[in-house]
């Protein structure tokens, strides 16, 4: 019989890690309340106090200002390559445009 992994959103996730950061809740309290694993629970502890300290996570982000950083760099990084696909097309063509003219 395989169990199946279980997911939690990245709001129920900053909620549990608060309640250790922001409510004195150990980790051990919080975790048996809420039913999830010390381990888990510490990751996402730590996950928070980074994101708190300006720290971007390589994962998913648990608070909207680092999904909405996470988005952006995302879509910076996207045009970056748009706008070097458009220099080598642009350079392409000119060099074709060279050839004909000669």
């Amino acid at each position: 019989m395989t169990r199946k992994r279980r997911s939690f959103t990245p709001e129920f996730k900053q909620e549990a890690a608060s309640l250790v950061l922001d409510q004195g809740y150990t980790i051990a309290q919080a975790s048996t309340s809420l039913g999830v694993g010390e381990s888990a629970l510490r990751r996402w502890v730590q996950q928070l106090t980074d994101e708190r300290e300006g720290i971007t996570p390589k994962g998913k982000a648990l608070t909207p200002e680092q999904r909405r950083i996470q988005e952006l760099e995302a879509r910076c990084k996207r045009l970056e390559m748009e706008k070097s696909i458009l220099k080598k097309a642009t350079a392409l063509l000119m060099s074709d445009d060279l050839n004909r003219t000669r």
